[in-house]
């Protein structure tokens, strides 16, 4: 009779992950979630059977179980829409294998792993819900062992367990339901160690659902209680600055709403705002026992807490200007901020975002309207010219629309004009974005001199590089969007 000492093996090795090429944007915050699906291990056949021929065993046979179902539940803290951490609890299954030998036996053998992961997750948004992902972390994994023989393999150590630090790495896709809810499917690589020293991959494919904690659906957009809807209008020129409407009283009385839209994550007053505000100040001089509200608020993109301090901090700069440029008096003025608590757009857009980045000034109703005529604010002018990524050159569609500017500025000859130049935050470095829109802006002034005879003593150059995006860069309409340089006028005091 013939009989070997086995001490077992099982090798594991590895299935390639095909990772997506590129990777919603959501808010700073904590989230928790869990996954299950389909782990795969490669059994090592060769390995095996070298080692019951060692013992002087043949293998005439080999059975491997490489598939089972694996799961990790885990919780997140993502500190911006590219970047968060994760850290959870993971089992990949258990897996194993049979050899049949002559002499006649067999040799079985089975791992099971689980443990613990920490992860950085890098974020890649395609659109407002759907998103990429990739990952790498390291891992804290145990393996228990165990094997058995029949016949004359004889098993001398049938259990071994032992814990190491490893690797491991993935890619995956994100679809947010809510802001709250969201849904994931991932490839993950997990490298192990069995307890004998073999060293190799496991594969999970996996689906789950994550769930962020303090987000929430925005609000439905309250209806106006007492002033009148003006639509926009397509000539600047015509567009109401001020909304000025008889409501239901025992007198007479007039409010008035205006509406400031800002750049993003920004609450300093554009230029072309200033002309409205002039128009507040007008009010709230002729009618010196009356007060404002000013009313600040942001879109859904950023948490709870910034969103509210931002739109605190909006309103309050309208309060600043009221006072320190138009002299009203600041006890009639009060700001508040409302964060994001209420939309009157839909924030999954981009427009939707852009119009919830407003001010509201909400203007106390006076019963002395004899001889009422606000005077519209003059006429500000701003023309968007957009341009292709990393380029200054002018298209020629848009000279039509400069050749307006020339002519406009020709009829006015006590006007200036300020051209500002913008880019988007793709650039490698703050100072190239800022050269890029310094020389848009350039190029804009030395076509108007050289085609329309524009004096350059006019026109002056503001570049503000990509400090003050107009959207988001998470799409290709919003990186648009943010090339673009905008022609101010500028009227005489």
């Amino acid at each position: 009779m013939r009989s070997a000492r086995l001490s077992g093996l099982l090798g594991l090795a590895a299935l390639a992950i095909i990772a997506s090429p590129r990777a919603m944007a959501q808010d700073p915050g904590w989230y928790v979630g869990a996954n299950i699906g389909r782990s795969r291990a490669k059994i090592d056949d060769a390995k095996i059977a070298d080692g019951l021929l060692d013992g002087g065993f043949n293998t005439t046979s080999m059975n491997d179980r490489k598939h089972d179902t694996g799961f990790k539940i885990y919780t997140g803290y993502r500190f911006s829409r590219y970047f968060a951490v994760e850290g959870g609890y993971f089992e990949l299954g258990k897996f194993g294998f049979r050899a049949d030998t002559v002499p006649a036996g067999t040799l079985s053998g089975n791992i099971s792993l689980r443990g613990l992961n920490l992860d950085a997750v890098g974020i890649l948004p395609f659109t407002a819900k759907f998103s990429g992902f990739a990952r790498a972390g390291v891992t804290y994994v145990e393996a228990k062992d165990a094997f058995s023989g029949t016949g004359l393999v004889i098993v001398t150590a049938p259990y071994a367990n032992a814990s190491h630090a490893e690797y491991k790495f993935g890619a995956g896709l994100e679809y947010d339901f809510t802001p709250s809810v969201g849904m994931r499917a991932e490839l993950e690589r997990y490298r192990v160690n069995d307890a004998i020293g073999n060293r190799g991959d496991v594969d999970m494919a996996s689906v789950g659902l994550l769930y962020r904690f303090g987000r929430k659906a925005p609000a439905a957009s309250p209806a106006p209680a007492a002033a009148a809807y003006v639509a926009p209008v397509s000539d600047p020129a015509l567009a109401p600055m001020m909304v000025v409407v008889p409501v239901a009283a025992a007198t007479q009385e007039y409010c008035t709403i205006l509406d400031l839209q800002f750049d993003i994550d920004r609450n300093d007053i554009q230029r072309e705002d200033r002309e409205k505000l002039a128009v507040v100040g007008t009010f709230l001089a002729k009618y010196p026992a009356t007060t404002a509200v000013i009313e600040g608020h942001a879109d859904n993109v950023g948490t709870d807490d910034h969103n509210m301090k931002l739109s605190r901090q909006r309103a309050q700069s309208v309060v600043d200007y009221l006072v320190g440029t138009l002299h009203i008096d600041a006890s009639r003025l009060t700001a508040v901020g409302y964060g994001d608590t209420r939309p009157v757009a839909d924030n999954s857009t981009e427009e939707g975002k852009r119009r919830n980045r407003r001010i509201d000034a909400v203007i106390a109703c006076v019963t002395d309207v004899e001889g009422l005529t606000v005077a519209p604010a003059r006429v500000t002018m701003a023309l968007a010219i957009d341009y292709d990524k990393n380029r200054a050159e002018i298209k020629p569609e848009y000279d039509r629309e400069l050749g307006k500017v020339a002519r406009f500025l020709k009829a006015n000859p006590t006007v200036t004009a300020t051209v500002e130049g913008h880019t988007g935050n793709l650039q490698a470095t703050p100072a190239l974005a800022m050269e890029i829109s310094q020389l848009r802006a350039q190029n804009v002034v030395d076509y108007l001199v050289a085609k329309y005879g524009i004096d350059r003593s006019r026109l002056s150059i503001q570049a503000y590089g990509d400090s003050r995006r107009f959207a988001y860069n998470t799409s290709a309409e919003g990186q648009l969007e943010n090339r673009r340089v905008n022609i101010i006028i500028n009227y005489p005091k």
